[in-house]
């Protein structure tokens, strides 16, 4: 089967708009992230008590999962009745310019207590944007490739998420290395969030190239844009909202595990430093630059629902045999430990996007897979960092972490049990005719 576009080259350049669009977004969060859970609670929640401090960092770190519903709801219905490609501008300006503003915010040490008040709105609309940009994201390359590959060319707004995490943690770790400590946590971190400005110019020129998906304008020309999608979606599709959701928590707890969470660990519970931990993460996100794609395209040759179910119990028993290796204070085994964990979630987040968007009929796709994606963000994301701090202080055992990833594995798995697989025919109708 051809392209749907029909155009080779339009699938390419929506294939480099959705990764690129999508990891620079993530290259905003990411950097949001790692301060969170290494400076900014010093700089904007400055407390005798370091644990008190970090909670709060990570309060803030909540709030963008929070604030992703609305997004998803505001983007996606809108994505839905005015087409992808200019709701995706907009997810992308919204979220550079709150970064690029968080990189000129005064600390506490010169405002007091509104500082914090700025970051968490700051924060708030960069979860606003994700939320729209993520459902946009994924059919903007997906629509304009072939149904039956929709696992590889949706994969394309899945390698946003470790490229911009990638990218984040290396100018992060770059700046740490040529700066004092005290150099960097005065101004130097600014220059990470500085930066955003420039690459969402890059990002708008890359999208605003670009033509509206093929699957959208079918639906324009038969008159099936629906006029209030959301209602809509939950009136008539509640079971795929409700399995949507389910698929995305246990992958979103394991990234914020191996991701966010870990550099907290290694830096207190182990003779490793906050640099060990930061490499490693990157390392693990390089891997992941080429396995969600690869993990995306097998998805496509065997089935996606038994695929994810495997990868699922392997995220529940993986912090079983993470952490006592990491307890010897081996950097080694810390990098093999967070690249196994970043494998078994590529094999989870590669194949996701199709999963979760083939549950939605085409005309609903854009409101349902948002709706999916941060309804789930809410439950799996969002508090994660924080259970994972208050687990760890008060059973003084990352088992109590350990057990927490397994219930969401169980929670993920119901998720899959209740998807439903591709419907071919469906994905046929919808083809434009050439």
């Amino acid at each position: 089967m051809t392209s749907p576009a029909g155009d080779r080259r339009s699938l390419h350049k929506a294939f480099a708009a959705s990764l690129s669009g999508t990891a620079l977004e993530w290259y905003d969060f990411a950097a949001y992230s790692v301060a969170a859970a290494t400076i900014f609670g010093n700089l904007f929640f400055p407390s005798e008590d370091q644990l008190a401090s970090t909670m709060a960092a990570f309060s803030t770190y909540a709030v963008g999962y929070l604030a992703r519903p609305l997004g998803g709801f505001l983007f996606g219905r809108l994505g839905d009745v005015l087409g992808r490609k200019r709701i995706l501008v907009m997810t992308l300006v919204l979220t550079g310019v709150a970064t690029f503003l968080i990189g000129v915010l005064p600390t506490y040490e010169t405002i007091g207590g509104f500082a914090a008040v700025l970051l968490v709105a700051l924060r708030f609309a960069q979860g606003v944007g994700i939320g729209g940009e993520w459902g946009g994201a994924v059919l903007l390359s997906s629509e304009f490739g072939d149904p039956n590959k929709r696992g590889f060319w949706a994969s394309a707004a899945q390698i946003g998420p470790p490229a911009g995490n990638l990218l984040a943690n290396g100018v992060l770790a770059v700046l740490a290395g040529l700066l004092t400590e005290d150099q960097f946590n005065s101004w130097g971190w600014r220059i990470a969030f500085l930066l955003s400005g420039a690459l969402v110019g890059f990002g708008l020129w890359i999208r605003l190239k670009l033509e509206e998906t093929p699957v959208f304008k079918q639906i324009q020309e038969r008159g099936e844009r629906p006029s209030a999608p959301i209602s809509e979606v939950f009136r008539t599709e509640r079971r795929a909202l409700v399995a949507a959701v389910l698929i995305r928590v246990c992958p979103d707890v394991l990234y914020a595990l191996f991701t966010v969470f870990v550099l907290t660990y290694v830096t207190t519970h182990t003779d490793l430093s906050r640099g060990a931990g930061l490499a490693a993460v990157m390392i693990g996100s390089a891997f992941q630059l080429v396995l969600m794609p690869l993990f995306g395209a097998l998805s496509d040759r065997v089935s996606r629902r038994r695929m994810y179910l495997i990868a699922t119990i392997a995220a529940g028993i993986w912090p079983f045999v993470f952490f006592p290796m990491v307890s010897g204070g081996s950097f080694v085994m810390l990098a093999i430990g967070i690249v196994l964990a970043l494998v078994i979630h590529a094999a989870l987040y590669g194949p996701q996007a199709a999963l979760v968007t083939e549950q939605f009929s085409p005309r609903l796709r854009y409101t349902g897979s948002s709706l999916a994606y941060t309804l789930a963000g809410v439950i799996g994301g969002a508090p994660a960092p924080l259970l994972f701090t208050a687990l760890l202080a008060g059973f003084d055992t990352w088992l109590a972490i350990g057990g927490y990833l397994l219930v969401t594995a169980v929670v993920t798995i119901i998720g899959v049990v209740l998807a439903r697989d591709p419907d071919r025919e469906e994905a046929a109708a919808m083809e434009p005719v050439r």
